[in-house]
Protein backbone atom coordinates (compact mmCIF):
# COMPACT_ATOMS: atom_id res chain seq x y z
CA UNK A 1 0.00 0.00 0.00
CA UNK A 2 1.61 3.33 -1.02
CA UNK A 3 -0.41 5.51 0.65
CA UNK A 4 -1.32 9.70 0.55
CA UNK A 5 -2.14 10.89 3.96
CA UNK A 6 -4.70 13.83 3.61
CA UNK A 7 -4.43 16.11 6.38
CA UNK A 8 -2.85 17.00 8.95
CA UNK A 9 -4.92 17.01 12.64
CA UNK A 10 -5.12 15.02 15.38
CA UNK A 11 -5.87 11.40 13.81
CA UNK A 12 -2.82 11.61 11.59
CA UNK A 13 -0.57 12.51 14.33
CA UNK A 14 -2.25 9.51 16.42
CA UNK A 15 -1.59 7.12 13.00
CA UNK A 16 1.43 8.01 12.79
CA UNK A 17 2.62 6.93 16.07
CA UNK A 18 2.14 3.24 14.23
CA UNK A 19 2.67 3.96 11.11
CA UNK A 20 6.67 2.79 10.96
CA UNK A 21 5.44 -0.67 11.99
CA UNK A 22 2.44 -1.45 9.27
CA UNK A 23 3.93 -4.31 6.94
CA UNK A 24 3.98 -3.33 3.32
CA UNK A 25 3.15 0.23 3.86
CA UNK A 26 4.60 3.18 1.87
CA UNK A 27 3.88 6.52 3.28
CA UNK A 28 4.60 8.39 0.15
CA UNK A 29 2.64 11.43 0.87
CA UNK A 30 1.26 14.16 3.38
CA UNK A 31 -1.35 16.13 1.92
CA UNK A 32 -1.86 19.91 3.54
CA UNK A 33 -2.90 23.42 3.28
CA UNK A 34 -0.34 25.78 2.05
CA UNK A 35 -0.79 27.67 5.48
CA UNK A 36 0.34 24.59 7.03
CA UNK A 37 3.33 24.29 5.31
CA UNK A 38 5.75 24.22 8.23
CA UNK A 39 3.92 22.14 10.26
CA UNK A 40 4.02 19.49 7.32
CA UNK A 41 7.53 19.56 6.97
CA UNK A 42 8.55 18.42 10.62
CA UNK A 43 5.64 15.83 10.09
CA UNK A 44 7.61 14.53 7.14
CA UNK A 45 10.91 14.71 8.59
CA UNK A 46 9.84 13.47 11.96
CA UNK A 47 8.16 10.02 10.30
CA UNK A 48 9.92 9.17 7.51
CA UNK A 49 7.43 10.64 4.69
CA UNK A 50 8.47 10.87 1.05
CA UNK A 51 7.02 14.35 0.00
CA UNK A 52 4.62 16.77 1.01
CA UNK A 53 1.65 18.14 -1.32
CA UNK A 54 -0.17 21.54 -0.77
CA UNK A 55 -2.23 21.18 -3.95
CA UNK A 56 -4.55 17.82 -3.47
CA UNK A 57 -5.34 17.73 -7.35
CA UNK A 58 -1.39 17.13 -7.90
CA UNK A 59 -0.86 14.62 -5.29
CA UNK A 60 -3.92 12.69 -6.98
CA UNK A 61 -1.36 13.20 -10.43
CA UNK A 62 1.31 10.92 -8.86
CA UNK A 63 1.56 7.50 -9.87
CA UNK A 64 3.33 6.14 -6.74
CA UNK A 65 0.17 6.86 -4.64
CA UNK A 66 -2.26 4.03 -4.95
CA UNK A 67 -4.28 4.35 -2.22
CA UNK A 68 -5.65 8.14 -0.27
CA UNK A 69 -6.24 8.50 3.57
CA UNK A 70 -9.10 10.90 4.43
CA UNK A 71 -8.22 12.07 7.80
CA UNK A 72 -10.17 15.75 7.61
CA UNK A 73 -12.71 17.28 9.44
CA UNK A 74 -16.01 15.59 8.60
CA UNK A 75 -17.69 17.59 6.20
CA UNK A 76 -14.50 17.05 3.95
CA UNK A 77 -14.64 13.28 3.70
CA UNK A 78 -17.01 12.91 0.67
CA UNK A 79 -15.46 15.52 -1.81
CA UNK A 80 -11.99 14.83 -0.92
CA UNK A 81 -12.81 10.81 -1.36
CA UNK A 82 -14.51 11.28 -4.95
CA UNK A 83 -11.98 13.14 -6.52
CA UNK A 84 -9.32 10.09 -5.10
CA UNK A 85 -11.92 7.92 -6.69
CA UNK A 86 -12.16 9.04 -9.74
CA UNK A 87 -8.93 9.45 -9.94
CA UNK A 88 -8.61 5.86 -9.77
CA UNK A 89 -6.84 5.92 -6.08
CA UNK A 90 -8.66 3.48 -3.23
CA UNK A 91 -9.76 5.21 -0.32
CA UNK A 92 -9.65 4.44 3.51
CA UNK A 93 -11.79 7.30 4.77
CA UNK A 94 -12.27 8.41 8.93
CA UNK A 95 -15.35 7.84 10.58
CA UNK A 96 -18.15 9.26 10.27
CA UNK A 97 -18.06 8.29 6.30
CA UNK A 98 -20.03 10.99 5.16
CA UNK A 99 -22.78 13.66 6.49
CA UNK A 100 -25.32 11.73 4.54
CA UNK A 101 -26.23 8.66 3.27
CA UNK A 102 -26.63 9.73 0.20
CA UNK A 103 -23.22 10.93 -0.31
CA UNK A 104 -22.03 7.36 1.46
CA UNK A 105 -23.94 5.91 -1.19
CA UNK A 106 -22.67 7.84 -4.07
CA UNK A 107 -19.22 6.64 -3.25
CA UNK A 108 -20.18 2.74 -2.66
CA UNK A 109 -21.40 3.18 -6.70
CA UNK A 110 -18.48 4.94 -7.97
CA UNK A 111 -15.71 2.56 -6.07
CA UNK A 112 -17.75 -0.01 -7.23
CA UNK A 113 -18.01 1.41 -10.74
CA UNK A 114 -13.90 1.94 -10.66
CA UNK A 115 -12.87 -1.76 -8.85
CA UNK A 116 -11.65 0.07 -6.03
CA UNK A 117 -10.83 -0.39 -2.11
CA UNK A 118 -13.33 2.21 -0.53
CA UNK A 119 -13.02 1.01 3.77
CA UNK A 120 -13.92 3.21 6.65
CA UNK A 121 -11.57 3.72 9.35
CA UNK A 122 -13.51 2.42 12.18
CA UNK A 123 -11.13 0.84 14.53
CA UNK A 124 -13.16 -1.11 16.82
CA UNK A 125 -14.22 -3.57 13.85
CA UNK A 126 -10.85 -5.09 13.91
CA UNK A 127 -10.30 -4.93 17.41
CA UNK A 128 -9.64 -8.59 18.90
CA UNK A 129 -11.09 -7.51 22.00
CA UNK A 130 -14.48 -6.68 19.91
CA UNK A 131 -13.83 -10.09 17.74
CA UNK A 132 -13.71 -11.96 21.21
CA UNK A 133 -17.32 -10.07 22.21
CA UNK A 134 -18.95 -11.57 19.24
CA UNK A 135 -17.85 -15.01 19.56
CA UNK A 136 -19.37 -14.88 23.33
CA UNK A 137 -22.46 -13.94 22.04
CA UNK A 138 -23.53 -17.60 21.26
CA UNK A 139 -23.56 -18.15 24.94
CA UNK A 140 -25.64 -15.40 26.53
CA UNK A 141 -29.04 -16.74 25.17
CA UNK A 142 -31.60 -14.71 24.21
CA UNK A 143 -29.86 -10.80 23.77
CA UNK A 144 -31.87 -8.27 25.32
CA UNK A 145 -29.89 -5.46 26.22
CA UNK A 146 -26.97 -3.83 24.79
CA UNK A 147 -26.16 -0.35 26.58
CA UNK A 148 -22.73 1.70 25.66
CA UNK A 149 -21.64 4.93 26.83
CA UNK A 150 -18.93 7.09 26.01
CA UNK A 151 -19.27 10.53 27.27
CA UNK A 152 -16.49 12.56 27.69
CA UNK A 153 -16.30 16.58 28.45
CA UNK A 154 -15.11 18.37 25.66
CA UNK A 155 -12.52 20.53 26.28
CA UNK A 156 -13.82 23.17 23.55
CA UNK A 157 -17.03 22.91 25.49
CA UNK A 158 -16.95 25.78 27.49
CA UNK A 159 -15.63 28.07 24.78
CA UNK A 160 -18.68 26.99 22.54
CA UNK A 161 -20.95 28.56 25.72
CA UNK A 162 -18.94 31.18 25.13
CA UNK A 163 -20.14 31.67 21.53
CA UNK A 164 -16.96 30.25 19.67
CA UNK A 165 -18.07 27.87 17.46
CA UNK A 166 -14.88 25.17 16.78
CA UNK A 167 -15.59 22.24 14.47
CA UNK A 168 -16.55 19.90 16.63
CA UNK A 169 -19.87 21.63 17.73
CA UNK A 170 -20.19 23.03 14.40
CA UNK A 171 -23.53 21.73 12.40
CA UNK A 172 -21.66 22.44 9.02
CA UNK A 173 -18.96 20.79 9.12
CA UNK A 174 -20.46 17.37 11.09
CA UNK A 175 -19.54 17.90 14.81
CA UNK A 176 -21.64 17.32 17.68
CA UNK A 177 -22.42 13.79 19.93
CA UNK A 178 -23.41 12.00 17.71
CA UNK A 179 -21.17 12.04 15.03
CA UNK A 180 -17.99 12.10 17.29
CA UNK A 181 -18.26 9.67 19.89
CA UNK A 182 -21.78 7.78 19.62
CA UNK A 183 -20.62 7.07 16.35
CA UNK A 184 -18.34 4.48 17.64
CA UNK A 185 -21.05 3.08 19.64
CA UNK A 186 -23.13 2.74 16.79
CA UNK A 187 -20.67 0.62 15.31
CA UNK A 188 -20.31 -1.34 18.05
CA UNK A 189 -24.02 -2.66 18.39
CA UNK A 190 -24.42 -2.70 14.41
CA UNK A 191 -21.46 -4.88 13.91
CA UNK A 192 -23.25 -7.44 16.19
CA UNK A 193 -26.71 -7.05 15.43
CA UNK A 194 -26.86 -5.47 12.41
CA UNK A 195 -29.71 -3.07 10.83
CA UNK A 196 -32.12 -2.04 13.63
CA UNK A 197 -36.33 -1.93 13.15
CA UNK A 198 -36.36 1.56 14.35
CA UNK A 199 -34.28 4.38 15.21
CA UNK A 200 -34.83 7.33 17.70
CA UNK A 201 -32.87 10.14 19.00
CA UNK A 202 -33.32 11.89 21.87
CA UNK A 203 -30.66 14.95 21.60
CA UNK A 204 -29.99 17.80 24.20
CA UNK A 205 -29.73 20.45 21.36
CA UNK A 206 -27.57 24.00 21.55
CA UNK A 207 -27.26 26.20 19.09
CA UNK A 208 -28.44 23.64 16.33
CA UNK A 209 -26.15 20.95 17.44
CA UNK A 210 -26.51 18.20 19.84
CA UNK A 211 -24.14 18.70 22.86
CA UNK A 212 -25.53 15.23 23.73
CA UNK A 213 -27.62 12.51 23.23
CA UNK A 214 -28.74 9.07 23.61
CA UNK A 215 -29.81 6.80 21.05
CA UNK A 216 -32.51 4.19 21.15
CA UNK A 217 -31.90 1.37 18.54
CA UNK A 218 -34.72 -1.01 18.05
CA UNK A 219 -34.21 -4.55 16.86
CA UNK A 220 -37.51 -6.24 18.25
CA UNK A 221 -37.18 -8.48 20.88
CA UNK A 222 -33.30 -6.79 21.37
CA UNK A 223 -33.11 -2.86 22.53
CA UNK A 224 -30.17 -0.94 22.33
CA UNK A 225 -28.98 2.34 24.23
CA UNK A 226 -25.95 4.30 22.61
CA UNK A 227 -25.28 7.30 24.99
CA UNK A 228 -22.84 9.97 23.85
CA UNK A 229 -22.05 13.12 25.36
CA UNK A 230 -19.37 16.17 25.01
CA UNK A 231 -21.31 18.45 27.39
CA UNK A 232 -21.33 16.12 30.65
CA UNK A 233 -18.82 13.31 31.39
CA UNK A 234 -19.75 9.80 32.93
CA UNK A 235 -18.71 5.80 33.22
CA UNK A 236 -16.66 4.83 29.64
CA UNK A 237 -18.28 1.40 29.43
CA UNK A 238 -20.63 -1.51 27.62
CA UNK A 239 -22.98 -4.32 28.58
CA UNK A 240 -24.30 -6.99 26.69
CA UNK A 241 -27.14 -8.68 28.14
CA UNK A 242 -28.85 -11.84 27.61
CA UNK A 243 -30.84 -14.52 29.04
CA UNK A 244 -27.97 -16.65 29.86
CA UNK A 245 -25.26 -13.55 30.66
CA UNK A 246 -23.41 -10.78 29.72
CA UNK A 247 -20.49 -9.31 28.33
CA UNK A 248 -19.05 -5.83 29.42
CA UNK A 249 -16.38 -3.42 28.15
CA UNK A 250 -14.58 -1.61 30.36
CA UNK A 251 -13.62 1.44 28.65
CA UNK A 252 -14.59 3.40 25.18
CA UNK A 253 -16.23 1.60 22.02
CA UNK A 254 -13.24 3.00 19.77
CA UNK A 255 -10.42 1.09 21.59
CA UNK A 256 -12.29 -1.96 23.82
CA UNK A 257 -9.46 -2.03 25.81
CA UNK A 258 -10.83 -4.93 28.27
CA UNK A 259 -13.81 -7.32 28.26
CA UNK A 260 -15.55 -9.13 30.87
CA UNK A 261 -16.41 -12.49 29.00
CA UNK A 262 -18.01 -15.72 32.25
CA UNK A 263 -17.05 -13.49 35.02
CA UNK A 264 -13.19 -12.56 33.87
CA UNK A 265 -11.36 -9.80 32.65
CA UNK A 266 -9.75 -10.25 29.94
CA UNK A 267 -7.61 -8.61 27.53
CA UNK A 268 -7.30 -9.90 23.39
CA UNK A 269 -5.59 -7.28 21.89
CA UNK A 270 -2.53 -7.77 20.28
CA UNK A 271 -0.95 -4.69 19.59
CA UNK A 272 -1.81 -1.34 21.83
CA UNK A 273 -2.89 1.48 19.42
CA UNK A 274 -5.71 0.95 18.54
CA UNK A 275 -5.46 1.83 15.02
CA UNK A 276 -3.14 -0.78 13.96
CA UNK A 277 -5.19 -3.63 13.36
CA UNK A 278 -7.75 -1.75 10.98
CA UNK A 279 -4.36 -0.31 8.75
CA UNK A 280 -2.81 -3.93 8.62
CA UNK A 281 -6.28 -5.24 7.54
CA UNK A 282 -6.74 -1.97 4.81
CA UNK A 283 -2.89 -3.26 3.46
CA UNK A 284 -4.23 -6.78 2.96
CA UNK A 285 -7.83 -6.28 1.55
CA UNK A 286 -5.88 -3.55 -1.22
CA UNK A 287 -2.97 -5.89 -1.89
CA UNK A 288 -5.14 -9.07 -2.59
CA UNK A 289 -7.91 -6.97 -4.05
CA UNK A 290 -10.33 -8.83 -1.69
CA UNK A 291 -13.56 -7.27 -3.06
CA UNK A 292 -15.88 -9.48 -1.29
CA UNK A 293 -14.10 -8.36 2.75
CA UNK A 294 -14.12 -4.64 1.19
CA UNK A 295 -18.18 -5.56 0.27
CA UNK A 296 -18.96 -7.35 3.59
CA UNK A 297 -17.50 -4.11 5.43
CA UNK A 298 -18.95 -1.40 3.19
CA UNK A 299 -22.54 -3.35 4.27
CA UNK A 300 -21.82 -2.81 7.63
CA UNK A 301 -21.02 0.78 7.08
CA UNK A 302 -24.08 1.39 5.51
CA UNK A 303 -25.84 0.18 8.00
CA UNK A 304 -24.09 2.87 10.02
CA UNK A 305 -25.11 5.37 7.84
CA UNK A 306 -29.11 4.76 7.76
CA UNK A 307 -28.21 5.04 11.70
CA UNK A 308 -26.64 8.25 11.39
CA UNK A 309 -29.41 9.23 8.94
CA UNK A 310 -32.35 8.11 10.65
CA UNK A 311 -31.33 9.92 13.76
CA UNK A 312 -30.42 12.98 12.37
CA UNK A 313 -33.74 12.80 10.49
CA UNK A 314 -35.50 11.99 14.06
CA UNK A 315 -34.46 15.18 15.61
Amino acid sequence: MKLAIVGSGMIVHTFLEMAQELPNTELVALVGRAASLEKLEKMKADNNIQKIYTDYGESLKDPEIDTVYVALPNNMHFQTAKEALIAGKNVICEKPFTLTLAEFLELKDLAAEKDLVLVEAITNQYLENYQAIKDSIKDLGDLKIIESNYSQYSSRYDRFKQGEILPAFDPNMGGGALMDLNIYNIHFVAGILGRPEKVEYLANVERDIDTSGILLLDYGETKAVCIGAKDSSGKISSMVQGTKGYVRVEGATNTVPEVEIAGEIQNFNTHQHRMFNEFVAFEKMIREHDMAEVNKQLAHSEIVMEILQAAKDSI
